[in-house]
């Protein structure tokens, strides 16, 4: 897909989640990569209700604005998305979400979220049954964000979902184009809702 037109999809997107009440206030992250390998990152400080295609800005791959929108500030959480893409390369759009259910569920367990049963797991790329087990990695929240991003890298092993979560912040999730990266984002969300409610014996 062209850029412009994927500026366009994403930006529908954010708009659609944030109707949900995925992202408050001005929270939440989006970024893509275009035919060229150069990563868009949304601007910081956007109200997603009213985000425009016209609010991505290319960065290099150590999250500095570059080209036209050198000094430029991109969102802080940038760099989450730089070591995503140096982790899984296939990867070309990423979306982040501050919704409440995994805010919720991950203030309740340890180290990932595990499930099986559900028949929503196969939203998953790779996952082809609901009696598997799924395991999305839960990782301490920080405002050290270049930390954060490292502690991403070094735990490579963990991460098999095209997914995960951070402490009573929220969710990142990606794949190699938007409908994958929202298929996944969705199915987590679902996960999340079930497990709170069913832990609430809702």
């Amino acid at each position: 897909m062209l850029s412009s037109q994927l500026k366009i999809e994403l930006a529908e997107t954010i708009r659609h989640y944030n109707s949900k009440g995925w992202s408050p206030a001005t929270s939440t992250n989006y970024s893509f990569k275009d035919e060229m390998g150069s990563i868009w990152v949304s601007k910081s400080g956007i109200d997603k209700a009213q985000f425009d295609a016209s609010d991505f800005i290319t960065i290099t791959k150590d999250g500095i604005a570059c080209g036209e929108f050198e000094g430029l500030k991109p969102s802080a959480e940038t760099l989450i998305h730089c070591a995503v893409y140096e982790l899984f390369p296939e990867t070309t759009v990423i979306l982040h979400s501050h919704s409440v259910y995994p805010v919720l569920v991950s203030s309740q367990l340890a180290d990932k979220l595990s499930v099986s049963g559900y028949e929503i797991q196969k939203g998953f790329e790779g996952q082809i049954s609901h009696h598997n087990t799924l395991e999305i990695p839960i990782f301490a929240n920080s405002q050290d964000i270049k930390t954060f991003a490292k502690t991403l890298i070094n735990s490579k092993s963990k991460i098999q979902n095209h997914s995960f979560i951070m402490r009573k912040h929220g969710t990142y999730a990606w794949g190699r184009n938007l409908f994958e990266a929202k298929r996944h984002l969705e199915s987590l969300e679902y996960l999340c809702q079930c497990e709170w409610m069913a832990q609430q014996n809702l």
